[in-house]
């Protein structure tokens, strides 16, 4: 795969990251580079339209021995409508015979934008709107980030819209009701000084977020920025440069902090032999780069 957009760490030396072109999972070595040691196929969990079956996969995290997943919950780069992209859903992460997998849990939850269109809190975003427009138009509504909060929710993060110039965070108070079937109950919205940039990743440890700000159409650079929560400043990280990268995916190991985190970049349209990656026709040349940042302190 080329599309690494959504990841999580399942255990000191594994990952697994979902792309944004299909509906697999994939697990990968930390320690190495190659090709996954492992797939699981989510199409008949996930429900997909078999006519659009693309899930357009773009944020997770792990909470516990779950891994929480979102879709972008966008129309396609041509603006249409498609209902395989409103997912949310989860995977629970297990062990058998020394190795580390996940398998569904629940059941998907497909009315995540009804509750953005229809929260009071977020009326003023419009997403009604947002979301008839192709994702990386000015305004429209695109999904590329969660985390979980210390208190228990979620953190949504938007690469659009970007409100006024700011990148916007939306609470999610109930995911573990959400994938039995409960609606999602949805916070007060948070906006960010990113520069002018939206929400890529973002994750959190030992009281601090760690965002990958980008920006919301095609091109650009991103940055990163640590945040201490509500009523502080993003700080952005100048050490961290990303240039050449498309990075789209934070994974944080937790017996190593803030020390060292690795990013994934999102390569499909990087050119291999002039070829966009996504588009080699051998499935073996595939790949996206992996980068590891390290930090002395948030």
């Amino acid at each position: 795969m080329c599309d690494a957009s959504a990841a999580a760490a399942l255990d000191t030396n594994h990952f697994i990251v979902a792309s944004d072109e299909d509906s697999r999972l994939r697990i990968y070595r930390a320690d190495r580079s190659g090709p996954p040691v492992r797939e699981v196929d989510l199409t008949g969990f996930l429900e997909v339209d078999p006519r659009s079956p693309e899930t357009d996969l773009e944020a997770a995290t792990r909470v516990g021995d779950r891994v929480y997943w979102l879709s972008s919950h966008g129309r396609n780069a041509r603006g249409k409508f498609r209902e395989s992209r409103d997912r949310f859903f989860a995977t629970k992460v297990v062990t058998c015979a020394g190795e580390v997998t996940v398998v569904p849990e629940g059941k998907p939850y497909t009315e995540l934008l009804f509750d953005l269109v229809t929260a009071p809190t977020l009326a003023r975003y419009d997403f009604a709107d947002a979301a008839g427009r192709a994702p990386k138009t000015p305004g429209a509504l695109n999904i590329e980030g969660v985390c979980a909060m210390p208190d228990g929710r979620l953190l949504i993060g938007f690469r659009n819209p970007i409100p006024h110039g700011r990148a916007l965070l939306v609470p999610l108070a109930n995911p573990a009701e959400v994938i039995t079937g409960a609606r999602a109950r949805l916070g007060q919205p948070v906006e960010l000084n990113l520069g002018g940039l939206g929400v890529r990743d973002l994750a959190f440890a030992a009281g601090q977020y760690l965002i990958i700000g980008g920006p919301a159409g095609s091109g650009g650079r991103s940055h990163l920025f640590f945040w201490g929560g509500p009523g502080t400043k993003p700080r952005r990280v100048v050490h961290a440069q990303l240039r050449g990268l498309n990075p789209e995916a934070i994974i944080r190991y937790p017996q190593r902090g803030w020390q060292r985190v690795q990013l994934l970049s999102d390569d499909g349209l990087r050119l291999v032999q002039g070829q966009p990656c996504k588009s080699l026709p051998d499935p073996r040349r595939r790949s996206f780069r992996s980068v590891w940042v390290e930090f002395a302190g948030p």
